[in-house]
């Protein structure tokens, strides 16, 4: 594998020809480090540094595991987190068995006519429900009207592209995008088996191209109806694992670790089609452009000031952010002592499909980063 690549053919998107989905996860990263949390510093300091030290009696215990007992240590969601999470670290660098750069995990999605968007006559208990974080109306109104939508069958990734898979794409053309998250372009050993982000979305349509091209299979990122359909199972639900929040079933802000976590360690919010991390960790590109859905009007938001009139649609949840966004196309992201406008300017590959909501983000940036996932779908 890998002989033969035309690397420099990689940066130039082409849509038409992409057959399975990627997604990508963007983030606007800080020039110098991704680990400085801004909003209030010291508490963020000191809750990440308790949640470290009360991992290290977990580590110790399970550091005699073969990878395959990791790795069941991992995906039991009756385990503490803590467990779940040396699991997945020790992982990390004995080697992840569920991953594969050149035959990533893959979910069959059948065909169905699915429900998109938000029916009109629930914006306003939806700005109540948000009101506190100071949702503005238009950017509800983004997500109206409900509408069906015939998708076609597809496969997509059971997990977000991570680091070492992403490392694969590096080292056959040294001249793709570093994601920014890798601090001074170093490999993040202990974070292997967790999303890549800090990509651009052209970043995140090379690594599928390159997939396509290294594999002979057709990878692409998943269009904004494909990701909706495959983080709810079609059935028009707020989250994957139903109607209601619940801060432990996914990484977000209100109680992760506030930094990404190995993929498929919350198997709570597992989503009906059986793919991992739609709901937090990173969020995720999709192949869509942002434009209004049928019978609606464009929303003229911070994303338009800031992007312009075109600009690619995340989808999904993060470790930093205050309540992850729901399945639906919310046009706003709320982060953990700040807001973010963009997840375009970095982002994180993942081949799953990781977004924990259907949202469309639109932020207010205030001068960190976002993190995003890369998906890949497989379509027949």
């Amino acid at each position: 594998m890998g002989e033969g690549l035309h690397c420099s053919s990689l940066t130039s998107p082409n849509a038409q020809e992409r057959s399975s989905i990627v997604t990508i996860d963007p983030v606007p990263a800080t020039p110098e480090s991704d680990s400085t949390i801004p909003g209030e510093p010291e508490a963020d300091l000191a809750r990440s540094g308790a949640h470290l030290l009360a991992l290290q009696p977990f580590v110790r215990l399970l550091a005699r595991h073969s990878p395959v007992e990791l790795v069941g240590e991992l995906e039991d969601a009756s385990n503490d987190f803590r467990r779940r999470h040396a699991a997945g670290l020790l992982l990390a660098i004995v080697g992840d068995p569920r991953i594969n750069p050149d035959d990533p995990a893959m979910l069959d999605v059948p065909s169905a006519s699915v429900p998109i968007g938000l029916a009109i006559d629930r914006v306003d208990s939806v700005v109540g429900q948000w009101a506190a974080l100071g949702v503005q109306r238009p950017w509800i109104e983004k997500e109206v009207p409900r509408h069906i939508v015939r998708v076609e069958a597809f496969r997509i990734a059971r997990y977000p592209v991570t680091n070492i898979e992403y490392l694969q794409f590096v080292l056959d053309c040294p001249s793709a995008e570093r994601p920014t998250a890798w601090a001074h372009g170093v490999f993040p050993l202990g974070a292997s088996n967790q999303p890549v982000y800090s990509l651009s979305p052209d970043g995140a349509d090379a690594y599928a191209r390159w997939l396509t091209q290294r594999t002979g299979r057709p990878f692409r990122l998943p269009t904004e109806a494909e990701w909706e359909y495959a983080a709810t199972g079609g059935d028009g639900r707020q989250y994957p694992w139903g109607e209601h929040w619940q801060p432990t079933f996914a990484n977000t802000a209100e109680d992760g670790p506030l930094t990404t976590t190995p993929v498929g360690m919350y198997g709570m919010s597992r989503s009906p089609v059986g793919a991992d991390d739609m709901a937090g960790n990173v969020e995720e590109y999709v192949a869509d452009p942002y434009r209004p859905y049928p019978g609606a009007e464009a929303i003229h938001d911070d994303l338009i000031t800031t992007h312009g009139d075109v600009y690619r649609i995340a989808r999904g949840g993060s470790f930093a952010l205050v309540k992850p966004a729901r399945d639906a196309r919310s046009p706003a992201m709320y982060w953990y002592g700040w807001l973010v406008t963009s997840f375009l300017g970095a982002s994180a590959v993942s081949l799953a499909a990781l977004p924990l909501t259907k949202g469309r983000g639109s932020l207010v940036f205030l001068g960190w980063a976002i993190p995003l996932a890369v998906m890949v779908l497989f379509v027949y």
